[in-house]
């Protein structure tokens, strides 16, 4: 377990968002940015990390209740692997996001990183 801070910023009145988040205990810094695709009704998430700058390719998919599945297709040490975040609200000011590989199409999938987010302060509004 290691602590984590986020900072989040809206965009396109709620159909977007990026998030910058820090892991100070491990030195690194990532961000994610989150779009809304009006025609399909399903989000992109993309992320990037300070040690390669590169943007990954995304996930997608949508929320259905209380709950958000998003599935991409990655390498992970050299391999292709199918890509499963799951995210769970929890409340207001509460979350909880999981990350799943699958090294064989999704037939089966190994959970590798969970965190849990607490809002810490809400944003000022205009």
């Amino acid at each position: 377990m290691f602590p984590a801070t986020p900072t989040g910023h809206s965009l396109f009145d709620g159909a977007g968002n990026f998030d910058e988040i820090s892991f100070p205990t491990l030195g690194r810094r990532g961000a994610t940015l989150r779009l809304f695709d009006r025609e399909t009704g399903q989000w992109s998430l993309h992320w990037s990390d300070c040690r390669t700058g590169r943007l990954l390719p995304p996930v997608t998919g949508r929320f259905t209740g209380d709950r958000g599945d998003f599935y991409g297709d990655d390498v992970h040490e050299g391999r292709p692997v199918r890509v499963h975040f799951v995210w769970h609200l929890l409340g207001p000011d509460a979350a909880r996001w999981e990350q799943e590989f699958s090294a064989d199409g999704g037939a089966s999938w190994e959970l590798n990183w969970t965190m849990d987010f607490t809002r810490t302060s809400r944003a000022a509004t205009a």
